[in-house]
């Protein structure tokens, strides 16, 4: 199953890499694109649903790394005001040093 990385701009400008197990993540955020933080992580949390959904029918288990990636989503997006501004620099498969987060 081809899996990927999304690479964000948080509103503090902190740059971070998320994991997702499936390229459905292209299907709800767009490279270069801004979202409020609320949006950004609605956005996340049905991307990488479906990506942990796509893991469940193919071999028969969630994926633990999408709703890693998701609870740290959501741990950040807390931390900001829901009109904090959240911009998608890069959607690009991991790379072999990568780990997911």
């Amino acid at each position: 199953m081809p899996e990927m990385t999304f690479t964000v701009r948080w509103p503090d400008g902190r740059v971070l890499d998320h994991y997702s197990p499936s390229l459905v993540v292209h299907d709800h955020l767009a490279e270069g694109a801004s979202y409020d933080v609320a949006d950004f992580r609605e956005r996340s949390a049905t991307a990488l649903g479906l990506a942990a959904e796509r893991v469940r029918e193919r071999f028969g288990f969630t994926c633990s790394s999408a709703a890693d990636s998701l609870h740290g989503i959501d741990r950040l997006a807390a931390s900001y005001p829901s009109d904090g501004v959240v911009t998608v620099l890069r959607l690009h498969p991991p790379l072999p040093e990568e780990n997911p987060s």
